[in-house]
């Protein structure tokens, strides 16, 4: 019986949190030895280090982003990741770029490939949305902060990644908004950098 409620209570845990961390079993007293024995049936698919999903939930193309924030909760997806999610870039992303804070932890040995970025103040918190991934809760730069973001880091991702997401940006909308584009451009100190862009797409 005790096992029946064990499976129940770890079922419940992974339809919740979509993408569950051991520690989201332990707090409801579920056995390692009861999440193991799912996995074995092929009830719960192991995504990761100690993370783990309901085999039949559906899968979305994102689920490494949702792990890369089940793994590091005070990420924030950037960058190419973002680029890649907003649909603003032919690149494909061999890890998951995340926005950190300077004293926020970096994952040791993380059961994904992750690219970490530093900010702070304003750079780190503005134009923010927070999009549902296999049932978890992800935060991502919007696309106008993630185009600013490229500039700022073009040294990282190369100055034509850049430019190709901002000539996407305004391609793609109807009325781009390139002066919120330059909001954030000042918040990340690009200004100097993205104006000629910008002044000769406007």
């Amino acid at each position: 019986m005790e096992t029946a409620s064990h499976k129940e209570r770890a079922l419940e845990v992974a339809r919740q949190f979509g993408i569950a961390r051991g520690r989201d079993f332990d707090a409801v007293g579920v056995t390692r030895a009861t999440i193991q024995r799912l996995r074995d049936e092929g009830i719960l698919q192991q995504v990761g280090r100690g993370l783990y999903k309901l085999a039949d939930a559906p899968t979305d193309a994102g689920t490494s982003l949702a792990e890369a924030v089940r793994i590091q909760p005070r990420g924030v997806i950037c960058l190419l990741s973002a680029l890649q999610f907003h649909e603003l870039t032919t690149q494909t992303p061999h890890a998951v770029w995340i926005l950190l804070g300077q004293k926020d932890w970096a994952p040791v040995n993380p059961s994904i490939a992750l690219k970490i970025v530093r900010a702070s103040g304003e750079a780190l918190t503005a134009g923010i949305e927070a999009h549902s991934i296999d049932g978890v809760s992800v935060r991502i730069t919007d696309p106008a902060k993630t185009v600013a973001d490229c500039f700022k880091h073009r040294n990282k991702i190369g100055i034509d990644v850049a430019i190709e997401a901002l000539r996407d940006f305004v391609k793609t909308r109807p009325r781009p908004d390139l002066a919120r584009i330059y909001r954030y451009a000042e918040i990340d100190r690009v200004q100097s950098v993205i104006r000629p862009y910008l002044e000769a797409m406007a």
